[in-house]
């Protein structure tokens, strides 16, 4: 459009200029703008990262389109031109004359020639390659390798020492950044996190690891302490966070850097003395991970896993954490924080030893303390898990199969009901915990119900005791004594024992007894014992109740009537004496009663003079309190000497089987009792497999009566028993077997003895049984 530039402006008519200057205007514009668009996204992609790249590259249809657009505005423009032309020949025909003389070009232009000009420029091809993740990885590959590269500084002992003179006298931001990233690189070692690691700094050495986190731990975040928090608090019983300080958000990202190591570190010890320094120096350091909510709920779930898992000083110092960041953000944290325990509580508690009972013991404690902070976040958690308690119940009494049993008969259940006993009993009294009493009650009473046979005594016994606990700490009447009673009118302890063994049941670590264990005499010991604790338990929280005498009433006659008809001394005694406190106490209250100038009615009047006796005491308390004392006493006592023998290194004795013993004897005294040693084998064989058959015959019966329920037998206790037994009975055996062969042998002699005897000889062997008396008051001596 330069020919038109040349002509003069007056020979041009305002149309003209106009139209002239407005497509060469529009027509440059618009490839300018291009060019520029062009030029801007280069540039974009010059400064733009590797990863990125993907996203910015479109696909393939997607390009098409784009560079089909360009395209076709091109061609539009140029037939638009050519309408122009032939236009302003009718418009302006001396114009029109002027661009023939002067450039012919301008009117010979065609769809061809924009063809051609349009092939000259670059034609992208029909279809683009798309970004795949293997170009990434390649990318992020390439990435790796230049970090390696990069060369790292490797922390000695003696940066350390400086690090630490330098933050004892003062600690400054970039001194604090060079010391977290240190303490960064040093964590990631423990996780074997070698490549990929941002931190400039690389710990190799064992000993510049142990002195740069007892650093950290130690002595860092004190300076840090004093750097944001110069002034002390006024009240030191409120907790002031660290990020009201004018100088955290110069230092917030390295902290954040650091406790995010610090529970790194945490999760990755073994050694308990190590991990006890660690939680100490993170209770210390709560308040900073109260600032950051992400770093604080990864602290809670791994503090929840020590917690519950850990060893006994960890547990400790885990729960002082846990309990620290839920009265500071109760609010926040302890709804979650509640479940998780609980659920972690559940985990752990499958399987009971004696060994486990303390750490048992400790996660039920210390989960009360918590529920104890906030009732109604309580009362909401409780309810949905004594619901799920009794709906696992009502399952297994309506659908009564295998699976739905041991549901309920488990460890898991029978400790979660302890649990919400003691959650009860702890709260109490609680108008809003108060509801919950009875439902709990109910349940556990079901539990008991569900399959009331001899062989879930034990088990019956756990639920006793928890109905005793929140009986006795709310003040509520549970008839407990009837599920006891029960026992007495099930169990014929006159019966003898059909089998003995060495050690007595532990009730307080199994739920069922095997069929084994039905016919042992330590069986009916054991259970005398934990019913004897059991009613003395119970009645020691009844003592100074006014209506005692009326509440003993059916125990006293069902006592009475045992004793009547046991034949068995030992027990007759432990109940005698029972009975006797039993009746005294309730002579006791008679006497006080009987003085009072109330009537039934006032229940105030009740209340004040039950809590008069039981201040000044009555018998039966009396004698629980020495009972309870020396219970403690056996029970310390117990546990050590069980330890005592398990220090000591006893000789283990080789027996040699019976068989291999007959086939020397029958080598050795082959000439002897040749005769013999066929019968006295079969009869001492007889012996042995007629009491193995017999005891056989009790266990393949004691399967069939086991499976009545849904519950088999798979005791190991009984197993090991019972070889010890078939042991004994072997060597047995194996003694009457040699004082046979000896019998047989002094005979022997005294039949090829008297053939050439003389008379004095045969006087002097009539005189032998002397002999072997004064042989036997010799060894009786000795």
């Amino acid at each position: 459009m330069a020919a038109p530039g040349r002509r003069k402006l007056a020979e041009l008519s305002l149309d003209e200029f106009l139209a002239a200057g407005s497509d060469s205007e529009h027509d440059g514009g618009w490839e300018e703008e291009e060019d520029e668009d062009e030029e801007d996204e280069e540039a974009k992609g010059g400064r733009a990262a590797s990863g990125a790249a993907r996203q910015r590259r479109p696909s393939g249809k997607a390009a098409q389109g784009l560079q089909a657009r360009p395209a076709s505005r091109k061609k539009g423009k140029a037939s638009e031109h050519k309408d122009q032309l032939s236009r302003l020949k009718d418009r302006d025909p001396e114009f029109y004359k002027f661009l023939e003389e002067n450039d012919r070009r301008l009117l010979d232009f065609d769809a061809s020639d924009s063809s051609e000009e349009e092939e000259a420029l670059h034609r992208p091809p029909d279809t683009l390659e798309e970004a795949s993740d293997e170009d990434d990885d390649d990318d992020e590959e390439q990435e790796k390798v230049k970090r390696k590269k990069v060369s790292l500084i490797h922390v000695s002992l003696k940066m350390v020492e400086e690090w630490k003179k330098a933050a004892q006298r003062n600690l400054t931001p970039k001194l604090l950044h060079e010391i977290t990233q240190a303490y960064k690189a040093a964590v990631a070692t423990t996780k074997g996190d070698s490549g990929g690691d941002p931190s400039k700094f690389q710990v190799t050495d064992t000993a510049v690891f142990n002195a740069l986190v007892s650093f950290c731990i130690r002595d860092l975040f004190q300076h840090l302490h004093k750097l944001l928090l110069p002034k002390a608090p006024k009240n030191k019983l409120k907790m002031v966070l660290p990020s009201s300080s004018p100088l955290w958000g110069k230092l917030r990202l390295d902290i954040k850097v650091y406790l995010g190591c610090t529970i790194q570190l945490l999760s990755c010890l073994t050694e308990a003395s190590v991990g006890a320094a660690v939680l100490q120096h993170v209770n210390a350091t709560v308040p900073y991970y109260l600032s950051f909510p992400k770093q604080c709920r990864a602290l809670l779930k791994q503090t929840i896993a020590l917690w519950s898992t850990g060893e006994e000083t960890v547990r400790v110092l885990a729960f002082l954490v846990l309990n620290k960041i839920c009265r500071y953000k109760k609010e926040v944290y302890l709804s979650p924080l509640l479940k998780q325990m609980y659920i972690a509580f559940v985990k752990n508690c499958r399987f009971t030893s004696p060994a486990a009972l303390p750490a048992i013991s400790f996660m039920q404690r210390t989960l009360t303390e918590l529920f104890s902070l906030d009732t109604a976040t309580s009362y909401r958690l409780t309810f949905i898990y004594i619901r799920q308690l009794a709906i696992h119940l009502r399952s297994a009494l309506t659908l009564r199969k295998k699976e739905n049993f041991q549901s309920v008969y488990n460890w898991q259940y029978i400790h979660c009901l302890h649990f919400w006993c003691r959650v009860l009993s702890t709260i109490h009294p609680s108008e809003v915990m108060e509801p919950l009493i009875y439902p709990l009650t109910q349940v556990i009473i079901g539990c008991i119900k569900l399959v009331p046979t001899s062989r879930f005594y034990p088990l019956r016994m756990h639920c006793i005791r928890a109905l005793t606990l929140l009986s006795q700490s709310t003040n509520t009447f549970i008839p407990v004594l009837p599920f006891i009673l029960e026992v007495f009118q099930q169990v014929d302890f006159n019966k003898k024992p059909g089998r003995m063994s060495s050690k007595p049941i532990n009730f307080a670590v199994i739920l069922k007894l095997s069929n084994a264990n039905l016919q042992e005499k330590a069986y009916r010991d054991g259970l005398i014992d934990q019913l004897y604790d059991l009613m003395l338990e119970y009645l020691h929280g009844q003592a100074h109740s006014i209506g005692f005498p009326e509440l003993v009433l059916p125990t006293v006659i069902q006592l009475k009537s045992f004793l009547k008809e046991c034949k068995v001394a030992n027990y007759c005694r432990s109940i005698r004496q029972l009975l006797e406190k039993v009746q005294e106490n309730s002579a006791h209250i008679c006497s006080r009663r009987q003085r009072a100038a109330f009537g039934v009615a006032s229940t105030g009047a009740v209340e004040e003079w039950e809590k008069q006796v039981k201040e000044e005491g009555t018998p039966l308390t009396k004698y629980y309190t020495q009972w309870k004392k020396l219970r403690e006493k056996e029970i310390q006592l117990e546990i050590s000497g069980k330890e005592r023998l398990e220090d000591l290194n006893f000789p283990e004795i080789k027996r040699r089987k019976q068989e291999e013993r007959k086939e020397e004897d029958k080598k050795e005294f082959k000439d002897l009792f040749e005769l013999d040693s066929d019968s006295e084998e079969e009869n001492g064989g007889f012996s042995v497999k007629g009491k193995g058959r017999g005891r056989q015959a009790s266990d393949e019966s004691s399967e069939v009566s086991s499976k009545e329920f849904g519950e088999e037998d798979d005791d190991e206790e009984g197993n090991y028993e019972v070889e010890e037994d078939e042991e004994e009975l072997e060597e047995d055996s194996e003694s009457e077997a040699e004082e046979g062969a000896q019998d047989s042998r002094d005979s022997q002699e005294r039949r090829s003895c008297p053939r050439g005897l003389a008379r004095s000889d045969l006087e002097q062997l009539a005189q032998g049984g002397e002999d072997l008396v004064q042989d036997l008051e010799f060894s009786d001596e000795d």
